[in-house]
């Protein structure tokens, strides 16, 4: 049968691709899909890579079927969701509240502010009906922020780690 979606990679996409199969800290996902489009341009069929790499026949069809349609870094990544089951719950105005909370002085008889306490006082701010901490501690952990630390502290922290 012919193949529908052929992928002709320039001498430049093939040295991105290849670098992406060498790395170390790269996901298994994107390496296994760079190496089906590696393999696909060396004209093996579907059925050839599939075996070689150890994955389904559909998948090596769809990664060169994205990869034409879409593009090589499509190709790659993952797709999001369209509609996720579930949309997120801190929006950038949110976020931002959250972070002069915890930056700002904890509550009279605390020493710091924990998860609990800044889920609270979104709710008492009527930022939120309910929030959970674990979306707390996903947000600030997202901002490089946490509870009872002051924007000096994150400062010198980023500092450090840039040096």
């Amino acid at each position: 049968m012919k193949k529908r979606y052929i992928v002709n990679l320039t001498p430049e996409e093939r040295a991105s691709l290849e670098d992406i199969a060498k790395r170390q800290r790269v996901s298994a996902l994107k390496r296994q899909r760079a190496l089906i489009l590696l393999r696909a341009d060396d004209d093996l069929t579907d059925v050839e890579i599939a075996e070689e790499l150890e994955v389904g026949r559909a998948t090596v069809e769809r990664v060169r079927q994205r990869c034409v349609e879409r593009g090589i870094a499509a190709a790659l990544d993952r797709k999001a969701q369209e509609n996720p089951s579930r949309p997120r719950k801190f929006d950038g105005v949110s976020e931002a509240k959250l972070v002069q909370i915890a930056c700002c002085a904890p509550p009279e008889g605390r020493t710091r502010w924990t998860l609990s306490l800044l889920g609270e006082r979104l709710i008492e701010l009527k930022v939120f009906e309910t929030v959970s901490k674990s979306s707390v501690q996903r947000t600030l952990k997202k901002t490089s922020s946490s509870p009872g630390e002051s924007s000096a502290s994150v400062s010198r922290r980023r500092k450090m780690h840039r040096s």
